[in-house]
């Protein structure tokens, strides 16, 4: 799929597992890795343009495969994660449009946890967002905000809220929900399988959608 140059890759030092799918979803776009996150364009086969970080988690044999990527470098005594001074960079370049490669799993489950925060954030600021691990995926679900994922049938997802909800829609899935109201905390939407392309509505709340479109265990 043809991008537009006003979508970014940011790269992350998460878990990263590198299907057709993942590769369609970056195709086109521009991109920044964040420090370790430059492992994942090895993998990739893609060269980012520029590298962001305090380069604390990249080794020297790293370094060395990218000698023409402009770098920043940055003090590891500092205020922002090295994935939010790459997003910051990324907007300052143009970007409406985030995929963050990498923002799952991996060795910092706070990392991981403010991966989510910041997406949701970054999605309330009008950007469209997508964080994506190859074999599963998030995308932030808000109020007027309708998401359309086009997942494998029989593939599972699940809803999880972020506050309580209301108005809740799911549309193409084994459990379809119509207006529905989840409270807080409740696991109501977790692992529901896709009869297709999904739709999701929301009235109010926000959510995050986690899809894992090669899993087919609840078939």
């Amino acid at each position: 799929m043809r991008m537009s140059h006003s979508t970014f890759t940011i790269l992350l030092g998460g878990n990263l597992t590198v299907t057709d799918r993942l590769r369609d979803a970056v195709a086109g776009s521009r991109l920044i890795a964040a420090d370790s996150g430059m492992r994942h364009a090895v993998a990739l086969g893609v060269t980012p343009e520029l590298w962001v970080g305090d380069f604390d988690s990249s080794d020297a044999a790293l370094i060395a495969q990218f000698p023409g990527v402009e770098r920043q470098a940055f003090p590891p005594a500092k205020n922002e994660t090295d994935g939010e001074i790459a997003t910051a960079e990324a907007i300052r370049r143009g970007a409406t449009r985030l995929i963050f490669a990498g923002a799952m799993g991996g060795e910092r489950s706070d990392h991981a946890l403010q991966h989510f925060f910041h997406a949701m954030n970054l999605a309330e600021s009008g950007l469209d967002v997508m964080l994506a691990a190859g074999d599963e995926e998030a995308t932030p679900l808000l109020p007027g905000n309708g998401k359309t994922l086009d997942l494998p049938r029989g593939s599972l997802f699940s809803v999880v809220g972020f506050s309580a909800l209301e108005g809740l829609d799911i549309i193409g899935a084994r459990y379809p929900l119509d207006n529905f109201s989840l409270p807080f905390g409740s696991s109501r939407t977790v692992s529901n399988v896709a009869e297709g392309p999904v739709e999701f509505h929301l009235k109010s709340g926000r959510a995050m959608i986690l899809a894992r479109p090669y899993d087919f265990t609840g078939a």
